[in-house]
């Protein structure tokens, strides 16, 4: 299906704004969204699936006109709260579609953090009351007119509307592409990164690309893993579980390494961090402006920077670096601080195309991280 002829069915309902956040099921859809560039549609990438709710009730109450909101079947978990208590029928009935990007669909072979999200989406929708319909790569025009007649019925009653996408259903028409204007590879910045930290600190990773090549340089140097913990999952929550770990011991340091992205998504962390203030904690966010695992497309706050939000919440010392020189210094003063810490590292796009994926299952790698953690007590 070309999601050109998606979008056109869209636009015939009478919705012209669109926000979300962005899935690698949905990154020709979100291709052609950012291609469009403002002409037929209003496009907002939001700090979560949530704020995206949030915008579309705005949008609705001012406009009279629905909107779409896309997300990843992770991130329902995000807009059950804004659903709930705000859009659906029975309280403001606000009217939207949703596009879902169905990741860990049952059957399908997947990562772990999405095997049981995949086998419980369908039933999430139906629990909150949101009728959908399943759309795939067989998906024919005809089918699809009859779903958006659908979807424009609900929508008049005031209801929303669920289209769940399968992977491999929209197919290739324009890649959208962009560069972020910074030279540093992540890939060396992380390897960097371990070189100075791992051997006396445990490290927290977020979600995504950074986990995955954290593993590999890890392996590489150390022959090991087992001082990663790779929160492969959780988009967003990496930076509290590494707090959990350092008010647990303060003679242990904790190293949490973010991504732009996940650092926004639940930006309130920052603040309640700053407040606790673990002398134990380095907080080191990899800022590209971009959601580059799902699919490369600039966040909703592309081309700020994390460390001046972090320093006006309360964090006692911050750098912003762009070059592997400048990283070795922060790294090298941050240790010798005993004081809650942040390092934003300015990094390009892209990533080897022969980056691989941890072998271990979620349970193993906690295992193991665990074990190395507690044998040291």
């Amino acid at each position: 299906m070309k999601a050109s002829i998606f979008l056109e069915e869209v636009r015939n309902i009478g919705i012209h704004t669109i926000a979300g956040v962005p899935d690698s099921t949905l990154k020709q859809f979100c291709d052609a969204v950012c291609m469009d560039g403002g002409k037929e549609f209003d496009h907002y990438v939001t700090a979560n699936e949530g704020a995206a709710v949030g915008l579309a009730t705005g949008v609705y109450l001012a406009e009279k006109r629905p909107c779409l909101v896309y997300l990843q079947n992770s991130g329902l978990g995000n807009i059950i709260n804004p659903l709930a208590s705000i859009a659906n029928q029975e309280v403001y009935g606000i009217p939207m579609l949703f596009v879902v990007g169905w990741r860990g669909e049952p059957g399908i072979k997947d990562e772990p953090q999405h095997v049981y999200q995949g086998k419980v989406t369908c039933e999430l929708l139906e629990v909150m009351d949101v009728p959908y319909s399943v759309i795939d790569a067989a998906t024919s025009d005809s089918q699809l007119r009859n779903i958006f007649d659908n979807v424009r019925r609900q929508m008049e009653d005031n209801r929303q509307y669920a289209i769940v996408v399968k992977k491999g259903t929209f197919e290739k028409e324009c890649a959208f592409t962009w560069a972020n204007g910074y030279d540093l590879v992540r890939e060396q910045a992380l390897r960097t990164i371990l070189e100075q930290v791992y051997n006396d600190s445990y490290i927290v990773s977020t979600t995504g690309k950074i986990s995955r090549e954290l593993y590999e340089q890890s392996d590489a140097l150390y022959g090991n893993h087992d001082r990663l913990f790779m929160t492969v999952g959780g988009m967003g929550h990496a930076s509290m579980i590494a707090y959990g770990m350092a008010q647990a011991d303060e003679n242990r340091r904790i190293v949490c390494i973010d991504g732009d992205g996940a650092a926004m998504m639940h930006m309130g962390a920052l603040a309640f961090l700053a407040k606790q203030s673990p002398k134990n904690y380095l907080h080191i966010v990899i800022n590209n402006a971009a959601h580059e695992s799902v699919g490369a497309m600039p966040t909703g706050y592309s081309g700020q920077t994390y460390s001046q939000i972090a320093q006006a919440c309360g964090y006692l010392s911050t750098y912003l670096v762009k070059t592997e020189a400048e990283l070795e210094t922060a790294l090298v003063d941050a240790r010798n601080r005993s004081e809650l810490s942040m390092i934003e590292v300015m990094t390009a796009l892209d990533s080897r195309a022969d980056l691989g994926r941890p072998k271990e299952s979620a349970r193993e790698n906690r295992i193991s991280f665990m074990d190395a953690y507690h044998k040291a007590e």
